[in-house]
């Protein structure tokens, strides 16, 4: 099938209406492919024993995606694998204390200045989807 990403959940999340067909073992009858199915979707190069599992990766990675069902419109824009990071990893993030274990938050982040912010995170975003890959 397809493989699963951040494109195929818009696309995805854009359908009026959704059915997931979750296999078992071997799978479906081929007449349900052959008539029924309009796409087929993978989340990976393994077996599981059901589809379960995987139904609910897709209509978790889809519904993030809709209007709402993440309590702020701003909160998906700018994540791993998004456009708006240019399909890379989301970049590092840092919360309380200021320092932990011997390891401080980089200063340009307690900086203020949103610019060079902008800028750290489009690197670090850049440089982990290099590592990656």
């Amino acid at each position: 099938g397809r493989p699963l990403d951040d494109r195929l959940a818009a696309e995805l999340a854009s359908e009026d209406h959704l059915t997931l067909l979750c296999g078992r073992y071997e799978g479906f009858d081929e007449r349900v492919h052959e008539q029924l199915a309009t796409d087929v979707v993978s989340i990976g190069p393994y077996v599981l024993a059901g589809g379960e599992l995987a139904a609910m990766v897709v209509c978790d990675a889809v519904l993030r995606k809709l209007p709402g069902s993440l309590g702020h419109g701003e909160s998906a824009v700018e994540e791993s694998f998004s456009p708006a990071l240019e399909g890379a990893p989301e970049y590092p993030h840092y919360t309380r204390p200021a320092q932990w274990r011997g390891a401080g938050v980089p200063g340009v982040l307690t900086s203020g200045d949103h610019g060079r912010v902008r800028e750290w995170r489009a690197e670090k975003s850049r440089l982990r989807g290099q590592r990656r890959s």
